[in-house]
């Protein structure tokens, strides 16, 4: 019996001792091919990173807003960098760390004592050549991770010197804001150089490093200040030493960095990728000194808005006689603290609400109307999909007939639909594409009558890029970033004459008084050609104008597309604006916007449009060559159905009397008309001396026409016949 006890007991040692030493090499195995290599060269691993770089039009870098992987350009030699600073760093991080060979093992186990004394991790205990590899080979923060930290640690330290691994840490050590290194840390939260810095200053960096978000000197003052003090105590130092340092203070920045154009350069860099140019120095067209008194405009309006729950905005401003881009603004761009601010809100696609009013005005005016042209401003009901929408002025309120100058000015909606009509959805899409408006590639019949509304999304740069056609004078050229970048030639989109009628138009103050008053903050001090819009819902406000020289467009909303508090063009983007072109005008002259010398001005009667006659009240109005002032009458191939729609779907009301269901049929419409005859399903239904019909509900599928006659005696129109259902 005890000679098989022992035998069982000798396979038992056998089998724990096989398990044990396969577990071991497996373990060995795991963590032999865990390992990775180690760079021949540290250098050689940032300057892999390197990406083009970018210069202001005066020769400042840009690529000051980290977008590479590595600290590529803020980076100092190891003599450089203070030996206070060196010696606060391994004090703070690595106290043995020139007498480790890469784990400092006892580190580790006071650490690990901790962790279990009080039940989490309180310690980590990585040492500065553990940290490196950390940044070299980033793993999850996992135990298995940190075991194979530590032989790649020591291979580290086999590899390289202490003072090159210190180095490249010190250079390379991340902190708040993607700021990479104690050079950019200095900047950002001292807002000066490295060598300027007091030894309290200094012991901030080294404490800020464990913690940027819970030691933020901004937010958490009295952490700092006390991890501060407790490194201040552990530093070999005689009292008076001590007591000087306690005394200084930090001289924190108090504003973020002064600009952060890290979406531009993404900007750039794509289109520089699809050219297939080389890495280098990229001269742009940006001007940071606007760009940062831009950015600290945008984000104090930014500030004031919050209440009414506003998170995003963006500015482009645009030299359109250079065709320059001059700053490329996002709302808040660099801090940590705001949300969605790393989405370009420039190159993203929004609702541009009644910005494209201008554009669709331009093409009526090209194909006929005259800024006297006459638009019954009244309400309107018209098809979308396959049911009916009433359209509204913002006001809600209706001027009756009101002239193509006022409808413009005072952002009317409903004689922009009226205009969208006459012109096209398809028409004014395809001169929208001419404008470089890549964003609606929808079919036309996706946006309908909506688009004169701003019902597709389009950004603020192609928006911006299709105001400064209209301010270049009718050519398009697409903007450009570099200083003496590829040369394009250019291809008109809008005569002389109309662009320069829609800018008076635009800048003009009466034109807007009805709906915006004599005092609007869009009445500017030099003449500006101005335009606001606000999608539906408030979830976008947008401001753009131009002048003599500068294009500029102002987009502010929500990036998670959640709804403002009521927050306006006018409300909102519109002071950015105007600041800004305070800012672009400070120092010049400013001269007025161009006016055609083809233009001929004449004064019309208010109430009619027409020449001014019989002592009518009258104003002066611009017109084209060869246009004849009048209202706005539709020529009489243009009459067709307006309701029904194409495919209409109606459902009879339980809650009304079927006798008592009535839906009425409407022409657009036309002058001179003697009569209409309606017809459904081929049968004449009823004849009428006016555009509209009450035609009695009954259930069905259902085609209607129309025949009109005409007062003047010109031939009679039959249209086209709309196919519709009632259920």
């Amino acid at each position: 019996m005890l000679r098989k006890l022992m035998r069982a007991r000798k396979k038992l040692a056998a089998g724990v001792a096989v398990t044990v030493t396969l577990s071991c090499a497996a373990l060995a195995g795991a963590t032999y091919f865990a390992i990775k290599p180690l760079p021949e060269d540290l250098s050689a691993v940032i300057s892999s990173a390197s990406k083009n770089t970018y210069l202001d039009r005066r020769g400042k870098r840009l690529n000051i807003t980290y977008e590479n992987e590595w600290n590529i350009y803020d980076v100092n030699d190891f003599h450089n960098i203070p030996e206070f600073l060196r010696r606060a760093f391994i004090l703070s991080e690595d106290k043995r760390f020139y007498s480790h060979g890469g784990v400092d093992w006892l580190a580790r186990l006071n650490a690990a004592r901790q962790n279990v004394m009080s039940g989490g991790v309180v310690r980590g205990a990585s040492t500065i050549s553990e940290q490196v590899v950390r940044m070299l080979h980033p793993r999850p923060r996992t135990p298995w991770s940190r075991w194979i930290e530590g032989f790649e640690a020591a291979n580290l330290e086999a590899q390289f010197s202490k003072v090159e691994i210190l180095e490249f840490y010190l250079n390379q050590v991340p902190y708040s804001a993607r700021r990479r290194g104690v050079i950019q840390a200095a900047q950002y939260y001292f807002g000066r150089d490295l060598s300027t810095l007091n030894y309290k200053e200094m012991l901030a960096l080294a404490v800020l490093v464990r913690s940027p978000r819970w030691l933020d000197p901004q937010r958490q003052l009295r952490n700092l200040n006390r991890a501060i003090d407790n490194l201040l105590d552990r530093l070999d130092l005689d009292d008076d030493e001590r007591a000087a340092i306690a005394a200084q203070t930090l001289e924190l920045q108090k504003t973020d960095i002064h600009y952060d154009l890290s979406h531009f350069i993404r900007f750039a860099e794509n289109r520089l990728n699809a050219q297939n140019l080389e890495n280098g120095a990229v001269y742009t067209t940006i001007d940071t000194e606007l760009q940062t008194k831009i950015q600290q405009t945008l984000d104090n309006r930014l500030d004031n808005l919050a209440s009414y729950r506003v998170q995003n905005g963006a500015v482009l401003v645009i030299d359109h006689e250079n065709n320059e881009i001059l700053s490329w603004v996002v709302g808040y761009a660099g801090r940590d603290d705001k949300p969605f601010n790393r989405i370009d809100a420039i190159t993203t696609p929004r609702q541009p609400g009644s910005t494209l009013k201008p554009l669709l005005y331009a093409n009526a005016i090209r194909k006929g109307w005259t800024a006297a042209t006459m638009l019954d401003d009244s309400p309107l009901q018209e098809s979308v999909g396959l049911g009916m929408h009433t359209y509204h002025n913002y006001s809600r309120g209706y001027y009756g007939l009101i002239s193509l100058r006022e409808a413009l000015g005072n952002s009317l909606n409903i004689p922009a639909v009226l205009a969208v009509q006459y012109v096209g959805p398809g028409e004014f899409l395809n001169f929208l594409h001419d404008l470089g408006v890549d964003s609606l590639s929808g079919h036309p019949n996706v946006y309908g009558d909506g688009l004169a509304l701003g019902n597709g999304e389009m950004t603020l740069y192609e928006l911006v890029q299709a105001y400064s056609v209209m301010a270049r004078m009718g050519d398009f050229r697409p903007l450009s970033f570099t200083e003496g970048g590829r040369s394009y030639q250019g291809h008109r989109v809008l005569s002389e004459d109309i662009s320069s009628l829609v800018a008076d138009i635009m800048s003009d103050p009466a034109a807007r008084e009805k709906e915006f008053g004599w005092d609007s903050v869009l009445n500017f001090p030099h003449q500006t050609a101005v335009k606001t819009g606000t999608s539906s819902d408030y979830r976008d406000a947008w401001s753009v104008g131009f002048n003599d020289k500068y294009t500029v467009g102002v987009w502010m909303g929500n990036l998670d597309y959640a709804e403002m508090n009521k927050v306006t063009g006018s409300m909102g983007p519109a002071y950015v604006l105007r600041s800004v072109f305070n800012e672009l005008n400070k120092n010049r002259e400013v001269k007025p916007l161009y006016l055609s010398n083809n233009l001929q001005k004449l004064p019309v009667c208010i109430t009619t449009g027409e020449l001014a006659a019989n002592g009518c009240e009258s104003r002066d109005e611009w017109f084209l060559p060869g246009t004849v002032p009048g209202g706005a009458s539709k020529s009489i191939d243009e009459v067709r159905i307006r309701k029904p729609s194409k495919g209409l779907l109606m459902a009879m009301d339980p809650r009304i009397p079927d006798e008592s269901e009535y839906f009425e049929f409407a022409l657009t419409e036309a002058d001179n008309i003697e009569s209409v005859k309606w017809f459904i399903n081929g049968a004449l239904v009823a004849t009428t001396n006016k555009p509209t019909y009450n035609w009695k509900l009954s259930k069905g599928d259902f085609s209607t026409r129309a025949e009109i006659a005409f007062t003047d005696g010109a031939q009679p129109v039959i249209t086209e016949e709309i196919q519709y259902r009632v259920n």
